[in-house]
């Protein structure tokens, strides 16, 4: 049961990868501008861009990852049909 359950929290694709990842920067950028709005000037735009830049990494991560499991989910395939 518990591994039915945990298997929802496995991004198996990427357009469930492309989801969240909007869902990352519409909370980013929801979190960049209240950095705006507390500090006001150079510092709260930094703080913008650090947000926003930080969505960037991890989607393309996430991504990154997507990929290699696939790759390797392929290299098994291959490994158990040789034997």
């Amino acid at each position: 049961m518990l591994h039915k359950l945990g298997r929802l929290f496995v991004i198996k694709n990427r357009f469930e990868a492309f989801l969240i990842i909007y869902a990352l920067a519409l909370g980013s950028t929801a979190r960049g501008m209240v950095y705006l709005h507390e500090y006001p000037g150079f510092g709260g735009k930094l703080l913008f861009l650090a947000t926003t830049g930080a969505v960037f990494l991890a989607g393309a991560k996430m991504l990154d990852c997507i990929k290699l499991e696939r790759e390797v989910a392929e290299l098994r395939a291959q490994a158990v049909s040789r034997e």
